[in-house]
């Protein structure tokens, strides 16, 4: 699997300034042979946003990505302020290659009383077949819950596509979490993180895609930055048999 991500600054509500840099960075995925791009979370409008309710994406918006992913023939993956039922959601959406919906994804662990009083919760996990391959989506928090991926690689999952927001001091996130999880559940994780300032947080940045014993195929710095990597099989003889050697106490 050949999977790319990119690390940018927020686009601090701008809706077409959003739409331009994941039309940028998808056509540069695609002449690299990337299958998917995956874009920070809540992308649409901007994580840190006051106004965020009232700028969830409209359909020419969303319509517009669906013509890039289809132009680029690359599939992609961005994070947005869903509105629906009347409530508000931290979603993703997995756009495939053809443009059409692969995936759609609520997020689950809702970090901080902020999150908690924009969003409802999610209640479901998201998996989809892209090029042959089983992946799934989980949103930034999602990540750092062991049952949650474990839940994922149970299922058969061989990436887990993660747009995310993390903001400091939470450096130890992308330096030790993510590869942990990759190496612990013997499956990689491509993790799209934000750099820069938005108000009153500071991204640590730090993106990455992690493969399946916890290598660290590709990290970005503290600056925008686009990732491509392709992930190696899994080695059955590295993979870690803690699920079935766990012990319940």
């Amino acid at each position: 699997m050949r999977l790319s991500v990119l690390q940018t600054t927020s686009p601090a509500g701008d809706l077409d300034a959003a739409c331009d840099r994941l039309e940028t960075a998808l056509r540069a995925a695609s002449a690299a042979g990337a299958m998917v791009l995956v874009a920070p979370e809540v992308f649409l409008p901007g994580y840190n946003r006051p106004e965020i309710a009232g700028l969830s994406p409209d359909a020419p918006a969303l319509a517009r990505l669906a013509r890039a992913a289809r132009s680029a023939k690359t599939a992609l993956v961005f994070g947005y302020a869903e509105a629906a039922e009347g409530r508000i959601y931290n979603s993703a959406l997995c756009l495939g290659p053809d443009g059409e919906t692969l995936a759609h994804y609520r997020k689950i662990q809702l970090y901080g009383p902020r999150e908690k009083a924009i969003y409802a919760p999610g209640d479901a996990f998201c998996t989809f077949d892209l090029a042959g391959r089983k992946l799934a989506l989980l949103i930034c928090y999602d990540i750092e819950f062991a049952p949650h991926v474990a839940a994922l690689a149970d299922r058969g999952v061989e990436a887990i596509l993660v747009p995310t927001a993390n903001m400091m001091p939470f450096t130890h996130v992308v330096r030790h979490t993510v590869p942990a999880m990759a190496a612990n559940h013997g499956l990689a994780i491509v993790y799209a993180n934000y750099c820069g300032s938005e108000g009153d947080l500071t991204y640590v940045g730090g993106s990455l895609i992690a493969g399946p014993h916890g290598e660290v195929l590709a990290q970005a710095g503290d600056h925008p930055a686009l990732l491509i990597a392709d992930v190696p099989p899994v080695d059955p003889a590295r993979v870690s048999t803690q699920s079935l050697d766990f012990r319940k106490i």
